[in-house]
């Protein structure tokens, strides 16, 4: 075996045991899931029909090699469907990837060397972090509230590091819609400021948008990428929320310029045709437009049963109502350590995120007074379940 120090610097820091069991199917039918964001199974759409034509009429396309820039007829629906929500895009700006997180790390591939800083919220989406960690860059945390990431704080930030003789970060990463894990949605005021912030320090933004497609409530705010006028912004989005996440298709929409650089830097030979195929026949289909509006009633259901949960079995709690996503985040009293709670949960069956993990710089100082409950997966009943349960270890603890 190797020894560590012929390893990569990006390497050395990774934990060379395997990761816990993390999938339902590796726990008992007793335990509750409010830890990451899977898809209710009752919402999986059935997509014979669509998979069956794929593979007669469309073979030759979907059994080949597959272009490195995704299916024209795929991408051409994207920009459409983007399009109607006040962006300006062609097929050349639309690039399928294998989900979203390969758009981050194309992103990070295209944009960061070793030892640039890059602004994130804190908290921010846990399962970005270690993706831009492996890049070796510095962490700019910015605070949020109701209205999303704090623009005149980070403009603050920025004049600082500037008169400090320090350099601009390279890109600014946000999930704008139904934050993960806050589940707050960024004003129009604040995106428009942090357009033309960004624009004016020539500094990119990723916008990620997994969520948009699944609102309960209240009126869409305009894309980042419906506002950029210069190239600034690199959107992206998936079906892993709105569809099934097992698909593992998403798409970056940028300059064409730049898509060809990412193309490049793509390293699978091409995003599966097959499962393109498959989408993109479903998202012509009357099927498609329903499934979105049975999504968005089933998690409404579930979102309006955590929140009624969690003031009845944890009334010390304070959380904000999602107008969309699939998370709640909770404000703990201070005293009381979300990481213990967790791990006092998970002894119950109840399976959740701590809050620290959430926080990309602050290493041990991260604020642990926080928890993260996913309400995708379990059904209202267990939502109840859980809740209940998650109140009791939460008493048992709190006194301390």
């Amino acid at each position: 075996m190797l020894n560590d120090d012929r390893l990569a610097r990006r390497a050395k820091t990774l934990s060379p045991r395997m990761p816990a069991p993390h999938f339902p199917s590796e726990f008992g039918a007793e335990t509750i899931f409010f830890d990451s964001g899977f898809a209710a199974p009752q919402l999986l759409p059935d997509l014979t029909a669509f998979a069956r034509l794929a593979l007669t009429d469309h073979r030759e396309e979907v059994l080949q090699y597959a272009s490195g820039r995704g299916q024209p007829h795929l991408r051409q629906w994207l920009a459409a469907w983007m399009n109607q929500d006040g962006c300006a895009l062609t097929a050349d700006h639309i690039l399928i990837t294998n989900g979203a997180k390969q758009g981050i790390d194309l992103a990070c591939r295209l944009l960061l060397d070793e030892g640039d800083a890059i602004v994130v919220t804190a908290p921010t989406y846990f399962t970005a972090i270690p993706i831009f960690r492996g890049f070796g860059i510095e962490f700019i945390e910015i605070g949020q509230d109701a209205d999303g990431l704090d623009v005149a704080a980070l403009e603050a930030t920025l004049d600082r590091r500037a008169a400090e003789g320090r350099s601009p970060p390279k890109l600014i990463y946000n999930v704008p819609e139904f934050h993960n894990p806050t589940g707050a949605t960024m004003s129009a005021a604040r995106r428009a400021a942090l357009i033309a912030l960004a624009e004016a320090r020539s500094i990119a933004i990723v916008e990620d948008s997994p969520y948009r497609r699944v609102r309960f409530e209240g009126a869409d705010q305009p894309l980042l990428k419906a506002l950029d006028r210069s190239g600034t912004v690199f959107h992206l989005g998936t079906f892993s929320k709105l569809v099934a996440p097992g698909l593992r298709i998403g798409w970056v929409a940028a300059e064409p310029a730049l898509i060809a650089r990412m193309v490049q830097l793509k390293s699978e030979g091409g995003t599966s045709p097959l499962i393109q195929r498959i989408i993109c026949d479903f998202a012509h289909s009357p099927d498609f437009s329903v499934h979105i509006e049975r999504v968005q009633a089933a998690y409404r259901e579930r979102r309006d049963r955590i929140m009624a949960a969690v003031a009845r079995d944890l009334p010390a709690a304070r959380i904000a109502l999602p107008e969309g996503g699939y998370y709640v985040w909770l404000t703990l009293p201070s005293h009381v350590d979300g990481d213990l709670l967790a791990a006092k949960a998970a002894e119950a069956g109840v399976h959740l995120i701590a809050g620290s993990r959430f926080f990309a710089g602050a290493g041990g100082d991260a604020p642990r007074h926080h928890i993260r409950l996913s309400f995708s997966y379990t059904t209202p009943d267990q939502i109840d379940d859980g809740v209940r349960r998650l109140g009791d270890c939460y008493r048992a603890i709190a006194g301390r």
